[in-house]
């Protein structure tokens, strides 16, 4: 018999690409099952200027439209690269608009990932980066403006065609090889930040922490914690300090 169960939040994100360009491997189970996650896509045709202000002046807004009709409570702007191209008062500008224009909370992958590690209380970082030395200064910039110094960022030149064709196996395996080039580049640094969503790279937080004793954190995994961090959702053991709300 299945049994129907009535979400009582509704986590609703604007996503990059959608999944006929990006097929989703099936999530961990990192919220419970009575919060549902919808999500609707700008297709960005890359992190370029010209791409970013294409999708977001596009289709950011039937996106968010298309959210709220499916009942979100909440709208999160996915993808660090977006944000960060868009510049951090644009995109906290776009986040306030969206707030007031609709009436629920608005977040960003790149603002949660900016509270996440205000929440170690991590002031000088170490990047795990693949993007492009262009894209990296960008997101250099963003989290200097939110009072975070980078130390080292690392780079194999990918723009978002790289990032979203590397298969499940190889973004963890570059996961850990950047994590762990970015850690003997800056090795006093508070945090470790595997930066993007698209190479899969939970599995290497709990692995990661253990070898270098201080909190990694990766974009995706702070959007279940806002959850968690609010009471919404339970913490979760097994990935990780932030998703374990320590």
């Amino acid at each position: 018999m299945t049994v129907s169960t009535t979400p009582r939040y509704i986590l609703g994100t604007v996503s990059p690409i959608g999944v006929a360009r990006h097929p989703m491997s099936q999530p961990q189970p990192l919220l419970p099952a009575d919060i549902l996650r919808i999500s609707t896509s700008i297709e960005v045709s890359d992190y370029t200027t010209d791409g970013v202000n294409e999708a977001i002046s596009q289709r950011y807004w039937p996106c968010v439209d298309e959210l709220m009709k499916q009942g979100a409570n909440s709208i999160t702007l996915a993808g660090f690269p977006i944000s960060s191209q868009l510049g951090r008062t644009r995109a906290l500008a776009l986040l306030e608009e969206t707030a007031r224009k609709y009436g629920v909370t608005a977040d960003s992958h790149a603002e949660a990932t900016v509270a996440a590690l205000q929440h170690f209380g991590a002031k000088r970082i170490a990047v795990a980066s693949r993007w492009s030395d262009p894209l990296n200064k960008l997101v250099i910039d963003y989290l200097t403006q939110a009072g975070i110094e980078v130390l080292t960022i690392t780079s194999v030149g990918q723009w978002a065609k790289q990032a979203f064709s590397m298969s499940i196996e190889e973004g963890v395996k570059l996961a850990f090889q950047l994590g762990r080039e970015a850690m003997r580049k800056a090795p006093k640094a508070d945090a470790l930040f595997l930066a993007g969503g698209a190479w899969r790279s939970l599995a290497a937080v709990p692995i990661l922490e253990d070898d270098f004793g201080i909190p990694v954190v990766t974009n995706p995994i702070t959007q279940p914690w806002r959850l968690i961090a609010a009471g919404i959702a339970p913490p979760v053991e097994g990935w990780g300090r932030l998703l374990a709300g320590k």
